[in-house]
């Protein structure tokens, strides 16, 4: 099944004789639209009823739908516990451009004629489509990224015309990321709770608008100016981030929507066909595998053409790079409830030639039944990958924690899994950039909260500190929150270097959360979705950035953009060359070839990463990296690496930010004194050497990789795939 074709068109089209509106609703028995004096929005001025075809699309033209002319729907229908049809309420059209609110607490749509048709023009700027091995995504909220930034005028801090002021601009495309992933900026309302307790949705998660742009993000004066003010503003924003090469992508909520439980406001869907547009079980009660009220039941053709024209419209008339599905698990699950990869919806956004060209990024779970499925997304998608982040979090925090204990540690198997490209998740046709390679993002702890503190601090969200979650891996290395131990605080910065570099040195995709780029702080909240303060926005003031990380940051994007060794397309197969898939080499500290006894020693901490490249449109290019993640020192000896003439020091965690060591050149068999906690990245000089092996690193669950690793196939255990 795919969304049928007599479903197009649904919304309002105008033309010169007015315009025409669409509507799908399979029980409803009438509809009628309701078209808004200009002056006042509970005035009825024109009423026109619509008439249904034979696959449940009511259809009406009226010379009354002009270009922002505001309007709203009246649904009638049966009873039952299904169903919640009232022909008082006036309800929002799903597929509305515009969104105005009315005095009542109810919304009304606006009609929009195309961007083309109010004359803005795009003046022959494309989209970057950068290479997704060259991709760094920057996650950030577009509010809080400039509301603080005194470069930017006043009015327009906070704004669409704030992200794309020229500091913004600057900033961004000098920290050297390449793809801006946005929170919710579809039009969403708080949910009622909050209202009730005074405080505000701030990230997004509760969409009420899939088609227009959040109006309260906009400057005043595009607000004054209405809804189509309001688009323009957003869409001279992806224009001005396309002019400097950076992508915009859209973190998208189509999971549910912001009518919240059966008891929640009834906005549109509700109203207008209750039964059909959300999942209920045999009883009538809502089925919710979002923890939001409701789910949008993908079973249905209608709910799935909403998600495609919603996309279709965002990648083509606004000109978005793409997409981060939320909660990308409920968008395929089918009429009975169950996901599959094959889902219609997902299979039809692959093959959209306007949506499957851009980015497709899975948040890969719900809280349904089964509703863990990292590395079950089709080829075409790529994944937040949940492993990577608890894996790496737990080797560098984790394992400090136990090695001061007493206790043993996890070993090196499944952190060196991770950072070749976690094989044993994604299938072996999608390789290593199925991965999103993430230590934080938006929901949980800072990046410096990650090592500043072992529980949450959520007493201000208003949940009594339930909220959040108390699974964070953190460390706050002996003192819980702002310390002016100077040992503690090294430790931390120290910490923060080593997750930061593997993350920008691991195979896949990075994302790297607004701000953990200089060390902002939550002060130990990991859940601010209602803070809309100085808490989340992004600090511009020089005295609250962590200078040194920031360029630490820039430093390791750089390293990242100039080796290839580090992005690698493909996995490899064993004995084969494989265009584009880094060869892995490992070794121990001796400079040995790592055996299984290393991989599954919880006592070894010190592994040394040779990736060379196998070249199809970049230069050969081959790195060391060195990881040493004990308190104690170590010494270890460089790699006689078949083909290595010298190694040349590029980044040194030790230190604070790259100094005057950077440059150093030391010989294969050479001693290298490694510091506590500290990794190292040289570059690999020499020609290539013959392939021996190919293929990327497994983890296993005794930790050790298995059969596909980039290590000689004889020392490696045959385990499964769970790790």
């Amino acid at each position: 099944m795919s969304p049928a074709d007599s479903l197009h068109d649904l919304g309002v089209r105008t033309g010169p004789e007015g315009g025409t509106i669409r509507v799908w609703s399979a029980h409803a028995t009438s509809v009628e639209l309701v078209v808004f004096d200009d002056d006042d929005l509970d005035w009825a001025a024109v009423r026109v009823p619509l008439d249904r075809d034979g696959d449940g699309v009511w259809e009406a033209t009226s010379a009354a739908l002009t270009p922002g002319a505001r309007y709203g729907l009246r649904v009638d229908g049966p009873t039952g516990i299904e169903h919640a049809f009232n022909p008082v309420h006036t309800l929002l059209d799903p597929w509305a451009r515009g969104l105005r609110p009315a005095p009542d607490g109810s919304w009304r749509g606006v009609a929009l004629d195309s961007l083309a048709a109010e004359g803005f023009d795009w003046g022959g700027v494309g989209k970057p489509r950068i290479p997704l091995d060259h991709t760094v995504v920057y996650e950030t909220h577009l509010k809080g990224f400039s509301r603080l930034n005194e470069r930017i005028p006043e009015r327009l801090r906070g704004t669409y015309a704030g992200l794309a002021h020229d500091a913004s601009l600057e900033y961004l495309t000098g920290l050297g990321v390449t793809t801006v992933e946005l929170l919710p900026v579809q039009a969403f309302v708080p949910e009622e709770r909050l209202v009730r307790q005074g405080q505000v949705n701030y990230w997004g998660y509760n969409t009420l608008g899939f088609f227009a742009p959040h109006a309260p993000y906009a400057s005043p004066d595009a607000q004054a100016g209405g809804p189509a003010a309001v688009r323009r503003e957003f869409a001279g924003m992806v224009k001005r981030m396309h002019e400097v090469g950076l992508e915009v992508v859209l973190d998208v909520v189509y999971n549910h929507t912001a009518e919240e439980g059966r008891r929640g406001p009834t906005y549109s869907f509700r109203g207008i066909d209750n039964a059909s547009y959300y999942r209920h079980d045999v009883h009538g009660r809502y089925v919710d595998t979002t923890g939001c009220g409701n789910t949008l039941d993908f079973g249905t053709e209608a709910a799935m053409r909403l998600v495609l024209d919603s996309m279709r419209y965002w990648a083509d008339e606004l000109q978005v790079d793409g997409f981060r599905l939320d909660l990308a698990a409920t968008l395929g699950r089918d009429a009975l409830g169950s996901y599959s990869p094959d889902h219609p919806l997902l299979q039809a956004m692959l093959a959209d030639p306007v949506i499957g060209a851009g980015r497709l990024i899975a948040e890969p779970w719900d809280v349904g039944p089964f509703g863990w499925q990292t590395g079950n997304f089709a080829p075409g998608f790529t994944e937040w990958n949940d492993r990577y982040r608890d894996r790496m979090r737990d080797f560098w925090l984790g394992d400090l924690r136990r090695e001061r204990r007493g206790e043993p540690g996890s070993g090196i198997g499944r952190f060196a899994t991770r950072l070749a490209g976690s094989a044993n998740t994604f299938a072996h046709e999608r390789g290593p950039l199925a991965s999103l390679n993430f230590i934080t993002a938006h929901d949980g702890f800072t990046l410096a909260d990650l090592a500043a503190y072992d529980v949450k601090h959520n007493l201000g969200n208003g949940e009594h500190n339930r909220d959040g979650s108390d699974h964070n891996n953190s460390y706050n290395h002996g003192v819980e929150g702002p310390t002016d131990d100077a040992g503690v605080a090294a430790a931390r910065r120290r910490s923060i270097r080593n997750l930061l570099g593997t993350l920008l040195l691991s195979a896949g995709v990075p994302m790297l959360t607004a701000g953990d780029e200089y060390g902002r702080s939550q002060r130990g909240n990991n859940n601010a979705y209602c803070h809309d303060s100085e808490l989340t926005w992004l600090a511009w003031d020089p005295s609250e950035r962590d200078a040194a990380l920031e360029t630490t940051t820039r430093h390791l994007l750089r390293l990242r953009r100039e080796h290839p060794a580090l992005r690698p397309v493909r996995y490899g197969r064993f004995g084969e060359r494989v265009p584009s898939a880094s060869q892995m080499d490992w070794y121990n500290a001796l400079g040995e070839t790592m055996t299984i006894d290393h991989w599954n020693d919880p006592s070894q901490r010190t592994l040394q990463f040779l990736a060379a490249s196998t070249p199809e449109f970049e230069d050969f290019n081959r790195i060391l990296l060195v990881v040493h993640a004990s308190e104690s020192g170590a010494e270890v000896l460089l790699p006689a690496h078949p083909g290595v003439d010298d190694y040349e020091l590029l980044w040194d965690s030790a230190r604070d930010e790259p100094d005057g060591e950077i440059g150093t050149r030391m010989l294969p068999g050479e001693r290298l004194a490694m510091a506590p906690q500290s990794m190292r990245l040289f570059r690999a000089h020499g020609e290539p050497a013959p392939v021996v092996v190919d293929v990327a690193a497994e983890d296993t669950t005794d930790g050790s990789p298995d059969a596909a690793g980039e290590v000689a196939r004889e020392t490696l255990p045959d385990t499964d795939r769970t790790g």
